[in-house]
């Protein structure tokens, strides 16, 4: 069909047509995607059909046992994501022409930071923003990230330092790092700050595979000439509960200090400066609907984040 001179261009397809197309891509089954968008199996395989139809192009391989997505479909998928969250994006903008903070916000936040900082903050964003909702989702780095990019979250608490791509963001504090020691570990004896050449061959322990904070305390570790033990954490109670053992030293982050020192009996040394620390920020998708707004809820988390932050 030919549009008319300066007419609106027509399509060959709904958004509500892309959504089933990104659910049969998602879940590889038309009876999972037409549960999942509360639609009858035969309407969405008859929508689909009308949508290929249109296009000329096959983007399901479909028989009794599979689902796959042809190569074309496969592109077409990736392009019809875009287009659902820019679609998600302009929704929200209008209604954020009413009030930025009337509204459900969900935002994503990493294990080394949630149990520490969230408690602090939380007080403080119900009193400033009553009519704001915000559902907390706590995991890693890089599975934040996807979910951000793939619009199931509007923002994340994560350290800057880790690969986050090309985001929008707003620093909410500068977290450094101590040295955590058993109290019978001979470099917890010395009351000094710690200079990075006093952990040479020493045995320390960190955080599995997939946190960020491992990656920054191993890079530190590295060039102290350290050597990390065998076990892996996979938290941060974990790694003080081995360290007040004997099982070694370990690196944590001053935020974590007020929960994990009430539990156990460290020692702490913090590092001459420039001492290692990560940047805690409050990232969002760059172009995102939200991103003026949650400027403003990162300087109510500054200004709530409490010692001993910088």
């Amino acid at each position: 069909m030919t549009d008319l001179p300066g007419a609106p261009a027509s399509h060959a397809f709904t958004l509500r047509q892309l959504q089933y197309i990104v659910a049969v891509a998602e879940d590889l089954s038309f009876r999972r995607a037409a549960e999942r968008c509360l639609v009858s199996q035969p309407a969405l395989s008859a929508q689909l059909a009308q949508v290929e139809r249109a296009l000329g192009v096959v983007l399901f391989e479909r028989d009794r046992r599979r689902v796959l997505a042809t190569t074309a479909g496969a592109a077409f998928v990736e392009r019809a994501r875009l287009v659902l969250r820019a679609a998600d994006d302009l929704e929200a903008a209008a209604k954020s022409a009413r009030d930025p903070f009337e509204r459900t916000l969900r935002v994503g936040v990493i294990p080394t930071i949630s149990p520490y900082l969230l408690p602090r903050v939380t007080p403080a964003l119900a009193a400033a923003y009553p009519r704001l909702v915000v559902h907390w989702l706590e995991n890693r780095t890089a599975d934040l990230v996807h979910e951000l990019e793939a619009g199931r979250l509007d923002a994340a608490l994560v350290a800057l330092e880790a690969p986050l791509g090309d985001v929008g963001h707003a620093v909410v504090a500068t977290d450094p790092f101590v040295l955590a020691t058993g109290p019978d570990h001979p470099l917890g004896r010395s009351r000094r700050r710690v200079a990075m050449a006093e952990l040479a061959a020493t045995d320390v322990l960190l955080l599995d595979d997939g946190h960020c904070f491992r990656e920054q305390a191993l890079a530190f570790c590295s060039r102290a000439r350290a050597r990390e033990l065998g076990f892996r954490a996979t938290s941060l109670s974990t790694l003080v509960q081995m360290v007040a053992a004997g099982g070694g030293v370990t690196l944590l982050p001053e935020l974590a200090l007020e929960v994990e020192t009430a539990r156990t009996k460290l020692r702490i040394r913090r590092f001459v400066e420039p001492a290692p620390a990560r940047t805690i920020v409050l990232v969002w998708r760059r172009g995102g609907a939200h991103g003026d707004a949650l400027r403003q809820i990162a300087a109510t988390l500054r200004r709530a984040r409490g010692t001993p932050f910088r």
